[in-house]
């Protein structure tokens, strides 16, 4: 079994399941108490590898115009990289100006590099450069889900948001997961999954609660998806 990844000093960086250690950031609109400040809501944190940078740019420019779709969604943004708050100010006016987009949500001021190397967001062989992270954080401040996209590759903010509704529908009842591509699967289109049953008898109930549920198809008694 591979190990989780080593932040800064041994420290381990945090993973699924894990809960989002306390961090004290200044950020472009003040210093914020991770996760505290984000208590009752979700957080969608993501590294960038530096200002004034092309792809960067277009990753913060789509993160904006989305931003009302996360915030449906109880979700905050907040942006990261190894610059200064300074340098921030000016990148977010720079895009305001040349691309007509105002930047609102706040971008945490790292050049020390001490938030990105305890998050496990520093490049291999890069120096203090950030990869593109993205950690979705749920309201009780445990982390739901770690991306990791290397420098050269912008995000894609659609499968962003698709996973924070994916997990907050399944989030919704228990033993229910979501499919490949859900809500527009080719095969189940927005169908839901149950989780296998772990037993004989489990596997038996199963099987003849979904012969008798309209919303159940069973495919087998280990593959049984259920209609929204």
């Amino acid at each position: 079994m591979s190990e989780r990844p080593a932040a800064a000093d041994g420290v381990t960086a945090p993973g699924i399941g894990d809960q989002f250690p306390g961090l004290t950031v200044e950020t472009s609109q003040g210093e914020v108490s991770l996760p505290d400040d984000y208590e009752g809501s979700w957080l969608v944190l993501f590294s960038h590898p530096g200002d004034f940078t092309p792809v960067c740019t277009s990753e913060f420019v789509a993160f904006e115009q989305r931003r009302g779709e996360f915030e449906e969604l109880n979700a905050e943004l907040l942006g990261l990289s190894v610059d200064r708050v300074h340098s921030h100010i000016k990148w977010t006016e720079w895009i305001g100006e040349n691309i007509g987009v105002d930047i609102e949500f706040p971008i945490i001021a790292d050049d020390q590099g001490t938030v990105a190397q305890s998050l496990g967001m520093i490049h291999p062989g890069a120096g203090t450069a950030t990869v593109r992270s993205v950690f979705l954080v749920d309201p009780t401040g445990t982390v739901r889900l770690v991306l990791t996209y290397p420098m050269e590759i912008g995000r894609n903010i659609d499968e962003i948001l698709r996973s924070l509704r994916a997990l907050q529908r399944s989030d919704e009842a228990e033993d229910i997961a979501v499919p490949a591509d859900w809500p527009e699967n080719e095969t189940f289109g927005d169908r839901l999954l149950l989780s296998p049953p772990s037993t004989v008898d489990e596997a038996e109930a199963r099987t003849a609660e979904a012969e008798a549920a309209e919303d159940m198809e069973a495919y087998d008694w280990w593959f049984v998806t259920q209609s929204e």
